[in-house]
């Protein structure tokens, strides 16, 4: 059979520097970081003291108190970007219909805080583990949960590929809609790992910034004097439906989710491949599987984690994908702004590319005072620019050395 269109029709976000779609558009738009010190634990004596939290998070707004005390933040969160993504789609659910929407949110770690908190009541406390202490933090239960919950009752289930997470999970979930098993998906992913363990890990790693002073400017991409990534927490879903399913029902189309690419790096468990070599692969799969020449990118919204190795490589990716046009490309990266989410990463970011297609704006890359030299390519610093989008590439790239871009082009009804 072939191929079926695939569109998205809803979007969802939770982000540090905004807990809707439009604050996170607003302030990602108007170059606001969401970055700060940490305040969900004591950092002390940690090298690695900035983060992105989400404040003010009200997950009472939509999830009942017996359902959030079951829940730990990764499914609040996941939960909340999922309903919000489905209530802007303006989906319509018959039995029928419900039998052919399905859920594929994903998450990095999953439920660290529950596990870690749990950890400490048995063996310092010496407390009972609660009997929804396996359920409350599973990484497929955000999936359940929101399957549950909106009574859907087509594929369920969840992919965790460290950052490339939320990528994944949504172009796996598009290929599930273009070859026929469901008609609807909600996909994503999430975070929540603002903990202890998870920063000391990635301390010991070296592969958080230390500068501690100014938090809002830690994460400098493609900046020369960056040292690492800022670890932020979010979530974010897109509702995508096949094509003529959305036009059926009058639906607003944001974009189309043309091609989906996917590469390893088969290198090394946490560098990546040299030049950017399996990421430039990746990038081409995606421009493949959506019958795009390179000329007609646009934009891309670049992994670009403010990692010394790790830009470097990205843009190396890009130059040898797109040759003589990458100097023309628009390139920027969120992660300026709201830290690396890591499993949520790539489901924030898609629903900031889409955006980016649907109103013709760049967000710019801040923090982008001394270019490093090595990445010498248009990452649009400090001010957000205007231009039309036709297509756009969002990249993720994740431990393991496993990759991942969608590839989204505008549309026209």
């Amino acid at each position: 059979m072939s191929k079926r269109r695939v569109v998205i029709t809803g979007l969802g976000c939770i982000a540090p520097n905004g807990n809707s779609v439009n604050e996170f558009w607003h302030a990602l738009t108007s170059g606001v970081s969401g970055l700060g010190t940490i305040t969900r634990f004591n950092p002390l004596g940690l090298p690695a003291q900035s983060a992105g939290e989400i404040t003010d998070f009200c997950p009472e707004k939509r999830l009942t108190p017996r359902n959030i005390r079951r829940m730990d933040r990764v499914i609040q969160l996941g939960m909340c970007s999922g309903l919000e993504a489905f209530d802007d789609s303006g989906i319509q659910l018959s039995d029928k219909v419900r039998e052919r929407v399905g859920v594929l949110i994903g998450a990095g770690i999953g439920g660290i805080e529950t596990i870690e908190n749990t950890t400490i009541a048995m063996s310092v406390e010496q407390k009972k583990v609660s009997p929804f202490y396996i359920p409350s933090s599973i990484i497929n239960m955000v999936s359940g949960d929101l399957s549950i919950e909106l009574g859907l009752k087509g594929p369920n289930l969840a992919i965790t590929t460290a950052c490339t997470t939320g990528t994944h999970c949504i172009g796996i979930a598009a290929r599930l809609i273009a070859y026929g098993d469901a008609d609807i998906m909600i996909a994503g992913g999430t975070e929540a790992s603002v903990t202890p363990s998870t920063v000391a890990g990635f301390t010991a790693a070296r592969a958080l910034s230390s500068n501690n002073k100014n938090p809002k400017e830690a994460s400098r991409p493609f900046d020369r004097d960056r040292d690492g990534f800022v670890l932020g927490e979010g979530s974010g879903a897109v509702v995508l439906e096949e094509l003529d399913s959305a036009k059926s029902r009058g639906a607003r189309i944001y974009a189309e989710l043309a091609g989906f690419g996917m590469s390893a790096d088969a290198n090394h468990m946490t560098q990546p491949s040299p030049g950017g070599e399996g990421a430039a692969r990746c990038m081409y799969s995606a421009m493949k599987d959506g019958s795009i020449n390179p000329e007609e990118v646009d934009y891309i919204n670049a992994h670009g984690t403010s990692t010394p190795l790790g830009d470097v490589a990205e843009t190396l990716a890009i130059k040898q994908c797109f040759h003589q046009t990458g100097a023309k490309l628009a390139i920027s990266s969120n992660k300026s702004m709201i830290g690396h989410l890591l499993g949520a990463a790539g489901g924030v970011e898609a629903v900031a590319t889409v955006l980016s297609i649907y109103y013709g704006v760049v967000p710019p890359t801040i923090n982008l005072d001394n270019p490093d030299p090595e990445c010498d390519l248009d990452y649009v610093p400090h001010n957000a620019r205007e231009t039309k989008i036709k297509t756009a590439l969002s990249n993720s790239f994740g431990f393991g050395g496993t990759n991942g871009t969608l590839a989204f082009r505008s549309f026209a009804a």
